[in-house]
């Protein structure tokens, strides 16, 4: 029997056919701590065979207590917080979850456009307050809306967007023209598209910071920016700074940098609530999206078990 650790916080125990399946294929589910804390997990890498992983990092130094491991199937997209070099060094495969909850992450980034772009938490929290005063807000279909990265969620957007009727601007290095144009939207470059847009939605990879003090000042006097990517594509202080003197109108977000830890984040000070919107990673927290990552990681972790190969997976680039 085969031992399979999960400290995906997504995988919940009540997934009992996750679980299920698991073991009719003869292997048992083990949990551990989402937060990777390497004294914690130590004694239960040295036994496991497979690791199902969330958000944390997993480093060359949690790979070295685990001598029988065999695959690491990423719960989610992102493997930025994973070591694959440490991992193609020890023959350790590593699996995502491509697509998986695309739908949902696009559903969020519109939900978040909407919420600033009409005040909507600031609105609720005022009324809680007996403030009934009315706040002028602006509509989706009067914007000229810049998608920051077209993959699978940013065409989602798209998609979504084209019901509210803006205009719809994207930049992606890596898709042609002529495919941006197919999937509903103008193709930009970045630079431009920064300048251009009143409400800008980023969807690329982490590793790279896109929103600075320099870019801040590009942009359009107004401008809502939102981010169900990852943190590390904006600076913070910056983006504080900008919504602090009024260019930047607002922020929203599903992250922000040390997530859990980010209470001294300069995003959360109580000056600017009436302009920062943050979610608790709730862009893939779908019954449907959660559904999803758990088959196609955990047939990927049976799979390499059995000796087969993986279905998604990970190559380190050189």
């Amino acid at each position: 029997m085969a031992v399979i650790l999960v400290t995906s916080r997504s995988f919940s125990d009540g997934d009992l056919d996750l679980v299920t399946r698991a073991n009719d294929a003869g292997h048992r589910i083990m949990r551990g701590p989402a937060h990777h804390d390497l004294a914690e997990l130590r004694p239960l890498l040295h036994g496991a065979d497979a690791w199902i992983a969330g958000t944390g990092a997993v480093t060359a130094e949690h790979l070295d207590v685990a001598p029988k491991l065999k695959i690491i199937a990423r719960y989610g997209v992102g493997v930025e917080a994973v070591d694959l070099d440490a991992a193609a060094d020890r023959g350790i495969l590593v699996t995502n979850t491509p697509g998986a909850n695309a739908a949902a992450v696009a559903d969020h980034a519109v939900g978040l456009m909407l919420a600033a772009l009409r005040t909507i938490p600031d609105g609720d929290r005022r009324v809680r307050d007996g403030d009934w005063s009315v706040r002028r807000g602006r509509e989706l279909g009067a914007a000229t809306v810049g998608i920051v990265g077209f993959g699978r969620i940013g065409q989602g957007v798209a998609a979504r967007l084209g019901g509210f009727g803006p205009r719809i601007v994207a930049s992606d290095p890596f898709l042609p023209d002529e495919r941006v144009r197919a999937a509903g939207a103008e193709p930009l470059e970045l630079d431009d598209l920064f300048r251009t847009a009143d409400v800008i939605t980023l969807h690329a990879p982490g590793g790279q910071q896109l929103v600075d003090a320099a870019r801040l000042a590009e942009m359009r006097l107004g401008t809502i920016l939102v981010n169900t990517a990852r943190p590390d594509l904006i600076d913070e202080d910056a983006v504080a700074a900008a919504l602090a003197d009024g260019s930047l109108a607002g922020y929203a977000a599903d992250t922000l940098d040390g997530d859990t830890a980010a209470s001294n984040s300069p995003l959360l000070d109580d000056e600017l609530a009436d302009r920062v919107i943050v979610t608790p990673h709730l862009g893939a927290q779908t019954t449907q999206a959660v559904d999803n990552m758990g088959r196609m990681s955990l047939d990927d972790v049976i799979a390499v078990l059995r000796g087969d190969d993986p279905r998604y997976p990970v190559r380190r680039t050189a």
